[in-house]
């Protein structure tokens, strides 16, 4: 899968001598015109696409299919295609590793307008993550004004407002 973007976070100086955790995610782009699939979190004030950390030796798109379904009660996932990878380098603050190299693996897919019933977990209940189709155009608008009023914000803003600004010009 092509890499879309590699990513450093700003405390991340070299890469040498440093030990390095590999976590592999999904993230689902499901679209309806200009009208896409996000996650609304109350906690960083932002939109965010479906999708999480796959378990040890889980199939990308069978991981991407699991998350999207969890998090928006999506049915009827079909037509997944890739759309490409964003890898970020981020701190790690647990004393095991010092670096978390995370890799997002991206797919664009279709599913039905209605959703089921979520399975959130309990601190994305807690944070106030719900899913809502929003127009991209505003959700990218909502994500830069974010970016540079809140305190609130997130690490993975930045992840998602470039992949939103790229889904916009690609498939827009």
């Amino acid at each position: 899968m092509q890499i879309l973007k590699t990513h450093y976070h700003p405390e991340i100086k070299t890469l040498e001598n440093k030990s390095i955790f590999t976590r592999l995610a999904t993230r689902s782009i499901a679209l309806q015109g200009d009208i896409i699939l996000l996650l609304y979190t109350e906690r960083y004030e932002d939109y965010s696409l479906p999708g999480g950390g796959l378990d040890l030796g889980e199939n990308k798109i069978e991981g991407m299919m699991r998350e999207l379904n969890e998090e928006t009660g999506a049915q009827g996932i079909r037509n997944i295609k890739a759309f490409g990878a964003y890898e970020e380098y981020r701190p790690w603050y647990k004393p095991d590793y010092d670096i978390q190299h995370m890799i997002s693996y991206c797919y664009t897919c279709e599913i039905n307008k209605e959703l089921g019933r979520s399975k959130m977990e309990s601190y994305e209940t807690k944070n106030g993550m719900k899913a809502i189709w929003v127009n991209i155009h505003e959700a990218i608008h909502h994500n830069k004004k974010t970016m540079a009023t809140s305190d609130k914000k997130g690490m993975s803003i930045e992840r998602e407002t470039f992949l939103l600004k790229l889904i916009a010009e690609r498939l827009g």
